[in-house]
């Protein structure tokens, strides 16, 4: 038995090697350079101190028990004791490694140990009471952060890595963990390289916690709280943006896309944000199927953006109904003649409609300031503008007791201007004063103003040039100018008042020619069927020409009105006599062209006819300059008869005897006929023609012969004066209701002073054609063109061509005729 016991110091020497290896390895591999976690540094250092610690409290009690049992083995006891000491210098100097200092609990021990230093620390162990008392070493933030942790590590085994801030200011690193019989929390003095980063995480955590109280407060608020990405989409929303969006969750808002605001609304907030960080405005959405007023703040970002509702419809709501009654009864009383001002209960003024400021003429700026009544007394009694008074201080007091009184008052103001104004004040339930200053002057001198009116209306009658005599239902002359008596030549004894009109009658019939005074005694004194207005002219025997109206006033009296329009007359008839000359010598016109176009048609077919036996073979031989005689004869014979025919045609158009032979043309037969019969004389001068038909086979109701005839005159015309080697373009559509024909040269163009007349007839263009024509032409096609019902436009302009536009419906009205 006494054996076997130097067995218990070697099992301890074992136990403590066993424990102090670990300790010895990661202080080797940090000396190496070799990388172990954090985490596992931590566990092997409290491993060693548990270790260590252990094994020197048995191997001390074992070599107490045993130092009185044996003498023999003192000497190896402290030899082992040495060793035990150095190991746990060693252990101390590992825990003190990198500045730290390590708070560890038993699983039974409410007292904590502590061991390491930190650096302002005294290392003394009776301070381990104050180093555990956070706050007093700590920021309150790390204290509080620190507590919470170290309850959780102790309580439920949560680990954690902390980063606290000393009220110094310095960054301490904090790690718990727990095991199955110890609880240790290490505090670690970060290197001065790792010092920024522990800062860094510091300052992360304090964001942490601010980001997690900011979000815990917006999913708490019963408005809705969203926040975006970089990119516009929704990233996080709280309960009340869910509920307002009908998403029934946050996380289903956020997935998929559910927005409160519109598209509209929301690249509003984009274009502002361009420009500005914060947007402020008052948007709407609808939500749970009604329309909603919020009050939207957005603020963005470098990473998004983030923003906030408040549901503001109920107070728009009530702010609307109280602008709408406000501005109705603002309204309401503006269209009052009587003159309106409020004054609230400090008698400042609040309202006052444009009466009251046309009463008393003051600046809008000036009432718009809220002056109070006594400041508006003071200004009028300073202008002028209210009656001086014998005791004005007592005066004043007597006006403004209205603010004091419970019932209305009444006051009778005589302003120096003599204006009488009738004022009445009236408390408000709620103080204040609304004063209403009724302007009595216009009924108190009514009479002196008709009278001045009567005045004013005897003047301005006396200097018209216009003769007026107004007579009563009795007969009576009522009044009279003098420019009546001037145009009648009337004594003044005819035109004195009362005078009968039976009395200006005799006098005036003997001056004009026709008697109208007859028509005009009816209508002054006969019956209502006999009492209508009347107008005409009379001549007197003197050559004036008067222009008369009979008018009936409402009060049953008639008024006669006499206006010389002896130049007029005059005027009018000349011009009666100059038309009916033009008309003359029109017709006279049109009966010698018909007549001479006839007599001349004969002679130029008989011209044309023997014309063309002198070509032919059977006639006899010619020399070449007898067939360029008669080359010449044919050309010039054809063309004047073509002349002759355009005259016959609009003679014939003018007299309204022209027929057209309505039948179904194609558009692309007509267009190549008449390209057909032009295709000879482009050629000469090298001008191509272009043809434009869309589509071909199109239809529409027409004279084809006319339509061609057209057609003609109008490639004829551009050969005229499209210049050689360029190209004139056809172009024919026929579409919806109408056949549109456009034929465009390159010429010179049209000049405006020309284009007015471009339809005249007998009057041809003048200057860039290779032949000057009768000016016939455009005048029949435009005739041509307006008997079927259609229209005529010229697009032109100097230097860039001429179209000329033909448009004609693909169903003529009914047919008709050119007599039509």
């Amino acid at each position: 038995m006494h054996e076997a016991r130097p067995a218990r110091p070697l099992r301890a020497w074992a136990l403590a090697t066993t424990l102090l290896w670990p300790a010895n390895a990661w202080s080797q591999s940090t000396e190496t350079g070799a990388g172990l976690s954090v985490g596992t540094l931590e566990v092997i250092q409290l491993s060693i101190f548990a270790g260590v610690m252990g094994a020197a409290l048995l191997s001390a009690i074992w070599l107490i028990r045993e130092r009185a049992r044996t003498a023999a083995q003192n000497h190896a006891l402290r030899e082992r004791i040495a060793e035990l000491s150095g190991a746990l210098q060693r252990s101390d100097a590992l825990l003190n490694l990198n500045d730290q200092r390590v708070v560890l609990w038993e699983r039974d021990s409410r007292k904590p140990a502590v061991v390491g230093t930190l650096p302002g620390d005294s290392g003394a162990p009776d301070e381990r009471g104050a180093f555990l008392a956070f706050g007093r070493w700590l920021t309150p933030a790390s204290a509080f952060a620190l507590e919470r942790a170290a309850a959780a590590l102790r309580e439920r085994g949560e680990a954690f890595d902390l980063v606290v801030e000393t009220s110094r200011g310095g960054p301490i690193e904090v790690h718990g963990r727990k095991s199955a019989l110890h609880t240790a929390i290490r505090f670690v003095a970060p290197a001065e390289s790792r010092r920024e980063l522990a800062r860094l995480r510091l300052e992360a955590q304090r964001l942490r916690a601010e980001h997690d109280s900011l979000l815990g407060l917006a999913e708490a608020l019963a408005m809705p709280v969203w926040v975006r990405d970089g990119e516009g989409r929704l990233a996080w929303a709280n309960r009340a943006f869910a509920e307002a969006a009908e998403a029934g969750a946050p996380g289903t808002a956020v997935s998929e896309g559910r927005e409160l605001l519109t598209t509209a609304a929301r690249s509003e907030i984009a274009r502002v944000h361009a420009a500005e960080a914060v947007f402020r405005q008052t948007l709407s959405a609808v939500v749970g199927g009604e329309r909603r007023m919020y009050a939207v703040t957005d603020v963005a970002h470098a990473g998004g953006s983030a923003g906030i509702a408040v549901d503001v419809s109920e107070i728009e709501a009530i702010r609307r109904e109280h602008q709408d009654t406000v501005r109705s009864h603002a309204d309401t009383l503006d269209q009052l003649n009587t003159a309106v001002a409020i004054f609230d209960a400090e008698a400042k003024l609040r309202f006052f409609n444009q009466a009251f400021q046309k009463l008393w003429d003051f600046e809008t700026g000036f009432l718009e300031s809220s002056p109070d009544n006594a400041l508006l007394l003071d200004r009028l009694r300073s202008e002028g503008k209210l009656a001086e008074q014998p005791e004005w201080r007592r005066w004043t007091e007597a006006v403004l007791s209205a603010y004091r009184s419970m019932d209305s008052q009444e006051h009778w103001w005589h302003l120096p201007d003599g204006r009488t104004i009738r004022v009445v004040a009236t408390p408000q339930p709620k103080g204040g004063v609304t004063w209403v200053f009724e302007d009595l002057t216009e009924k108190i001198d009514l009479e002196s103003r008709y009278n001045a009116a009567r005045r004013v209306q005897g003047e301005t009658l006396d200097n018209l040039a216009e003769g007026v005599a107004v007579f009563g239902p009795d007969g009576r002359l009522r009044l009279s100018n003098p420019a009546f008596r001037s145009l009648w030549g009337l004594p003044a004894e005819a035109t004195a008042p009362e005078a009968h009109i039976a009395t200006v009658r005799a006098a005036c019939d003997a001056l004009a020619k026709d008697g109208p005074w007859s028509e005009f005694v009816a209508v002054v004194t006969g019956f209502d069927d006999e009492r209508r207005d009347r107008h005409g002219q009379t001549e007197l025997v003197n050559g004036t020409i008067l222009s008369y109206a009979l008018i009936h006033l409402p009060n049953g009296q008639v008024m006669m009105t006499f206006v010389d329009v002896t130049d007029t007359v005059n005027v009018e008839r000349a011009l009666k006599d100059k038309n009916e000359a033009l008309q003359k010598a029109d017709q006279l016109k049109n009966d010698f062209v018909q007549h001479v176009s006839y007599e001349l048609r004969s002679p130029l077919t008989n011209i044309i006819g023997f014309t063309e036996l002198l070509t032919l073979e059977t006639t006899g031989p010619l020399n070449p300059r007898q067939r360029d005689y008669v080359d010449h004869i044919s050309s010039s014979s054809a063309v004047l008869l073509t002349i002759v025919n355009d005259i016959l045609d609009l003679a014939t158009v003018d007299a309204g005897i022209m027929q057209l032979d309505i039948g179904e043309v194609r558009l692309g037969n007509v267009v190549q006929s008449a390209a057909d019969l032009v295709a000879e004389r482009l050629r000469e001068h090298d001008i191509r023609l272009a043809l434009d038909i869309d589509p071909p086979g199109a239809v529409f109701h027409a004279d084809e012969h006319r339509v061609r005839q057209i057609l003609f005159n109008l490639l004829s015309n551009a050969a005229n004066y499209a210049p050689e080697g360029s190209t004139v373009t056809l172009t024919a559509r026929g579409a919806d209701a109408w056949a549109e024909f456009r034929v465009h040269d390159d010429g010179p163009g049209i000049a405006p002073d020309v284009l007015d007349s471009i339809f005249k007839r007998f009057e041809p263009r003048a200057g860039g054609g290779r032949r000057r024509g009768a000016g016939l032409g455009l005048s029949i096609v435009k005739s041509f063109v307006e008997l079927h019902g259609g229209s005529v436009d010229i697009e032109t302009g100097e230097g860039r061509g001429t179209s000329v536009i033909c448009r004609f419906p693909l169903v003529p009205a009914g047919m008709r005729v050119a007599a039509e």
